[in-house]
């Protein structure tokens, strides 16, 4: 009655599914499936529902298929095709975990995702993205598994939770560093390298970031084959709807050529370093120099809102950033100027000093 399979998951691990199937001349009546890290996990789950689905009149009360909204949450993350990325894996992992996703289907009322999301004690746009990740597995789990979850049951919820202000969208920052506040980080840099204490180029990484308007994990994917002088090749660039495979060409700005040609050539990545400790560093280097609210993604910011300075049109800004839509791109607009605000800056001529091509 009962089977265990092993799938290799994205990250390398091995998740095993224990899978129960009713049949009733021939017809499956009801499945119902648990995935667990171990084996021997998963082998005594499927022992304990066996002997309690052999009691009198259990099979009668589960021929309808009425499965706990974790085991939804599994059968939806191992039939997606899509990847789903670490971190909506996180989160629907985080739901699945909660009470919540011991209630069976049928259980789940308007109040239900009410008490969860209030439960969360966290942000409203937190809330609004762990309600925006769960959404689909509500979505299709009628129409595609016959399972008796009522969408209007989770939109109920919504629209109570948006009354009571408890979820919302992310504010959009209007942060951009000054050229004070770089000239401090960057001083902060060169005495770690004088020191010997510095393991990656933040230097050249931080000027890079902001002139390429390139996000701290596109920066460490791009490798010498990637580099055209006046474009890279972005690979598996943030979008949405696409996370993998969206490679995308796009212009490189002069001051960012110059950064990646004063970097020691090779074969590989041109940054071949870990993206998070990146971020970490930047983050350390702003703590210790008492810069409140500068994040790393402030660089690409400051950079996008540069290029708009300097009179570049919506494609042209386009071409660089490899937005596709103006809504996407307008939340970096923040104008401040016009003209180039960064010419002939000290640190871009100290870091990727000018040289003669052949």
């Amino acid at each position: 009655m009962g089977t265990i399979s092993s799938r290799a998951r994205a990250d390398g691990s091995i998740g095993y599914t224990a899978q129960i199937r009713l049949k009733e001349r021939g017809v499956v009546v009801f499945t119902e499936a648990r995935t667990f890290d171990r084996r021997p996990a998963a082998q005594a789950w499927l022992d304990k529902r066996e002997r309690e689905l052999a009691q009198p009149g259990a099979r009668e009360s589960v021929k309808q298929e009425d499965p706990p909204l974790g085991d939804v949450i599994d059968r939806y993350i191992r039939e997606s095709k899509r990847d789903l990325g670490r971190t909506k894996k996180q989160v629907l992992g985080a739901i699945k975990a909660a009470p919540i996703g011991e209630l069976r289907c049928s259980q789940l009322k308007s109040q239900s995702y009410v008490t969860f999301a209030q439960n969360l004690e966290v942000q409203p746009q937190t809330v609004e993205n762990y309600l925006s990740h769960l959404s689909p597995v509500v979505t299709i789990a009628r129409p595609a598994w016959g399972y008796p979850i009522d969408e209007k049951e989770f939109a109920d919820a919504r629209v109570v939770l948006k009354r009571l202000g408890q979820v919302g969208k992310s504010k959009q920052r209007d942060r951009r560093p000054t050229a004070d506040e770089l000239d401090r980080i960057l001083r902060h840099y060169a005495d770690m390298e004088q020191r010997e204490r510095a393991e990656i180029p933040m230097q050249k990484i931080i000027v890079f970031a902001m002139f390429s308007t390139r996000r701290q994990e596109e920066i460490t994917t791009i490798e010498w084959r990637d580099y055209e002088r006046d474009r890279v090749l972005v690979r598996d660039m943030k979008h949405p709807g696409q996370k993998v495979g969206n490679d995308t060409w796009c212009d490189l700005p002069t001051e960012a050529a110059r950064v990646i040609e004063a970097m020691p050539k090779g074969s590989g990545p041109i940054f071949p370093f870990n993206h998070r400790s990146i971020s970490a560093s930047f983050t350390r280097a702003c703590s210790f120099l008492a810069i409140e609210d500068l994040h790393f993604h402030d660089l690409r910011h400051e950079g996008t809102s540069r290029l708009f300075e300097m009179g570049l049109n919506i494609p042209h800004v386009a071409a660089v950033t490899g937005h596709r839509t103006w809504n996407s791109l307008k939340r970096y607009t923040h104008l401040r100027q016009t003209g180039d605000r960064w010419a002939k800056w000290k640190w871009l001529d100290i870091i990727a000093p000018l040289q003669e091509h052949s």
